[in-house]
């Protein structure tokens, strides 16, 4: 079965889907350095770096075989609860509508959409109904649901939406598909970091080191002194919410938090747990579920930033098991 994939990244979703089953026969990205690393890791893949807009334009001067499932997240940080949610009024908000278009022209049997939790609520939902009634009205059964990583062998807390969409012309009345089931065991960050390769990483100011030294395994800024807290959190201190994220040291025997495009944000420390650090580039990769031979490409933040914004790649696989199933059901 063939997978054409837009808005790659890293790979971290056509890794996983390739190893559900899917060839890869297009992957779509901008960014320079995440092409590099898609590049050094499938040399057999067809990288494509361009940017969407102009990709759906030129469609006609590519040649590409009919594909069975058409994937990618558009940027997500158009509706993230970190960001400014400004949705369709961000130009990152507005590639939605160039995959929708890429929809029309490629005419794929299925497709996979992955997004922040955050689309759900956007406007009040308003958002989320109109990507979905866009789908429809091309002819697609939807399905949808949100999705936890440690659920699927992902050593992470990370949630997000999957929106999965079957052409109604192709299947007729004969659509049956459901979302993985979630695993039994669920893996701990000792599972995920054993034997973990050295690597690069970057470290903390000194000034945050000193704080982040009085946390404890486990821990987070309600384990500091009340003046240490205010003066490190500064106004944050005086805001509603748990804000367990900040000064947070993550345990070895629970998953990690939602791992960012930055391994030192002050809202969103993923401390380690016995040394006080950021987790490295091999750290980060592991959370995430990528192999140890999937090397990055770029300056060290940059790597972060790729290993950050991929889907875990356990989670993509058991999402792309249910999808092939449902198609192999049709195939056959």
């Amino acid at each position: 079965m063939k997978v054409a994939e837009i808005f790659a990244g890293a790979g971290g979703l056509a890794l996983g889907l390739e190893e559900a089953g899917f060839k890869n026969v297009c992957c779509l990205e901008i960014d320079k350095w995440a092409t590099k690393t898609l590049r050094k890791n499938r040399s057999n893949w067809q990288i494509i770096e361009n940017d969407i807009a102009l990709f759906v334009d030129n469609f006609s001067n590519y040649k590409f075989p009919e594909i069975d499932l058409l994937s990618g997240g558009f940027p997500c940080q158009s509706f993230s609860y970190a960001g400014k949610k400004a949705g369709f009024q961000d130009k990152r908000g507005e590639t939605f509508h160039y995959f929708a278009k890429l929809i029309d022209v490629w005419k794929p049997k299925s497709f996979l959409i992955e997004n922040v939790r955050g689309l759900i609520s956007h406007q009040k939902g308003e958002t989320f109904r109109n990507i979905i009634k866009i789908l429809e009205n091309k002819g697609y059964k939807i399905y949808w649901k949100i999705l936890n990583a440690w659920n699927y062998g992902v050593s992470q807390k990370r949630e997000r939406v999957f929106v999965v969409g079957f052409k109604q012309s192709f299947f007729g009345d004969n659509i049956q598909f459901s979302f993985p089931k979630e695993y039994e065991y669920k893996l701990n960050l000792r599972d995920a970091l054993k034997d973990v390769p050295i690597s690069q990483g970057v470290e903390y100011p000194q000034s945050k080191k000193k704080v982040l030294d009085l946390i404890p395994m486990g821990g987070c800024w309600r384990d500091l002194p009340e003046e240490v807290a205010k003066e490190y959190m500064k106004k944050s201190y005086f805001l509603g919410g748990g804000k367990t994220g900040m000064a947070r040291r993550i345990s070895w025997n629970e998953p990690s938090l939602t791992l960012t495009t930055s391994p030192q944000q002050k809202q969103t420390e993923r401390c380690h747990p016995e040394e006080t650090r950021p987790f490295t580039v091999r750290e980060y990769a592991r959370i995430q579920s990528f192999p140890d031979n999937w090397e990055f490409i770029g300056s060290l933040l940059n790597k972060y930033k790729q290993i950050g914004n991929a889907v875990p790649i356990n989670l993509a696989k058991e999402v792309g098991l249910a999808i092939k199933k449902t198609l192999s059901s049709i195939n056959i």
